[in-house]
């Protein structure tokens, strides 16, 4: 997976919403990335594989950061490395309409404040962080990695962590 901030005063972060018509996770919003392959040489080189063709990225206006620890989740059986890099900024769109419904990037700012920030509750019990943004809605693993790095980074604001919200249908498809 690609945390890709943009490089500016108030940094974006690039988002994707899924199609809905994929497998696994169709309609939910994720980091863009996927599955290393055997040409891709590690995280780095997947992550920004991926991202160049599910939004378009430009690999070479990357500038990699690291890469977090991987995790390991649960839900799909699968080690995750989230890389974190930087990019000059710029409109992004999805590439492939069959893997990526569309395209959001969201300032620090507006990730970081109160008003967004929420716990998420599955049917199944599970709760976790959840962004609650006008047109998405962020929770799972997408969360959990996106409230670590803020926190990581000095951005966190604190939010009411007690503010229970279920998640809406259209982001629960398997």
């Amino acid at each position: 997976m690609l945390m890709l901030f943009s490089d500016r005063p108030d940094p974006e972060i690039v988002f994707v919403r899924r199609a809905s018509t994929l497998r696994r996770h169709a309609g939910q919003m994720a980091l863009p990335g996927g599955r290393i392959d055997d040409v891709d040489g590690g995280p780095v080189g997947a992550a920004l594989r991926e991202a160049e063709e599910e939004v378009g990225l430009t690999p070479h206006e990357v500038s990699v950061m690291g890469e977090l620890p991987p995790l390991w989740v649960p839900a799909s059986n699968y080690d995750v490395t989230t890389v974190v890099a930087t990019w000059p900024g710029g409109e992004l769109d999805a590439v492939d309409i069959a893997e990526t419904e569309s395209v959001h990037q969201y300032p620090v700012s507006m990730l970081t404040s109160a008003d967004v920030r929420m716990t998420c509750e599955h049917p199944a019990g599970f709760r976790g962080p959840a962004f609650v943004l006008p047109d998405s809605f962020i929770w799972g693993l997408t969360a959990h990695l996106l409230d670590w790095v803020l926190e990581l980074a000095g951005w966190d604001q604190g939010w009411d962590r007690e503010r229970v919200v279920p998640i809406p249908n259209e982001y629960m498809r398997d």
